[in-house]
């Protein structure tokens, strides 16, 4: 009897067993049918909706052959690439706004072509970031060849990090590679590149045109890269990026202060100009310390959140 009763509920379980397995089978199925379900109309506009690449481009006023079948593809695969990582594109679109004003300027002033800014877009996407080989900031710069271009970089103060300094030290770079190979296309690559990696394969190929160039991938990807970027900032809509202009970031207002003595808190520094040390170092990120400790008989300028910066950002960005 007991052996009896024991067998009953053995198969009891089973049956409740079998019940839940196919339960959850059948609501694993229903899950994986939603999730591969055809995306909506307004998905599909901005995930697949295809493009055509425009008939001319072109980079610093310099033609891109996209009538040959290499820079066609080349580009295209940057497009994707580009255009189609959402989040981040989205991010660099509305970065975009408010740095570009700044380094405009300075490009202008220096006579480098306009187009150099999105330079910066594929260098790091607007952040200070440092990468495997040290390369730091906005424009990535290495320490020694930032040092031999006169640029401060220490532990406590890091040019690299100040968006007006680094953006003429690309325009010294820029300058005088367009010197040597007097085309602007040339000169972009081998800010990537290096001057020396270019000089080798112009050599040995015996060619003065990027895209007659064979060069190592990242920058043979390099000027595809950054008019890909140039053509999704310039037209965000064409990609499926439906950006309001008060989507963007806008430029922020401050004013400098001249600064030749020694800083022992900039927290105490800050509050004598009513701000704070996180808004003090969001506007001056070259600022590496708690502290400031200048060379001797130079002037720096630190800048100081316009009163009410913080939250009149936004004001008045529809108007």
């Amino acid at each position: 009897m007991i052996k009896s009763n024991i067998r009953s509920l053995v198969f009891g379980l089973g049956l409740v067993g079998l019940a839940v397995s196919v339960f959850i089978v059948n609501q694993s199925f229903k899950s994986f049918a939603r999730s591969h379900e055809p995306v909506s109309s307004v998905d599909s506009a901005v995930f697949n909706r295809p493009y055509k690449l425009p008939e001319e481009v072109s980079f610093a006023g310099e033609r891109m052959p996209v009538e040959n079948f290499d820079t066609r593809e080349s580009l295209d695969r940057e497009l994707l690439t580009s255009a189609y990582r959402h989040s981040s594109t989205i991010l660099i679109i509305k970065k975009a706004y408010r740095y570009f004003p700044v380094i405009e300027k300075i490009l202008k002033e220096n006579g480098i072509p306009d187009d150099f800014k999105y330079l910066v877009a594929a260098e790091s996407e607007f952040n200070n970031v440092v990468s495997p080989a040290g390369a730091t900031g906005f424009w990535q710069i290495m320490a020694a060849t930032g040092r031999e271009a006169g640029m401060e970089i220490n532990n406590v103060i890091d040019e690299r990090y100040h968006l007006e300094r680094s953006t003429e030290f690309a325009c010294g770079f820029i300058r005088k590679s367009y010197e040597k190979y007097s085309n602007w296309t040339l000169a972009a690559a081998s800010y990537n590149g290096g001057r020396g990696s270019v000089d080798e394969q112009v050599g040995i190929q015996k060619q003065n045109n990027y895209y007659d160039l064979l060069l190592n991938e990242e920058t043979a990807r390099y000027i595809f890269r950054v008019v890909a970027y140039k053509l999704v900032i310039t037209d965000p809509a064409r990609f499926g990026f439906d950006i309001d202009k008060s989507d963007l970031y806008p430029p922020l207002s401050y004013r400098e202060v001249k600064v030749d003595t020694a800083i022992a808190d900039f927290s105490d520094f800050a509050a004598k100009y009513n701000t704070n040390y996180k808004m003090l170092k969001y506007l001056n990120p070259w600022l590496r310390k708690p502290y400031f400790s200048p060379r001797p008989n130079k002037e720096y300028l630190i800048k100081i959140p316009d009163e009410g910066m913080r939250t009149r950002v936004y004001e008045g960005i529809n108007d």
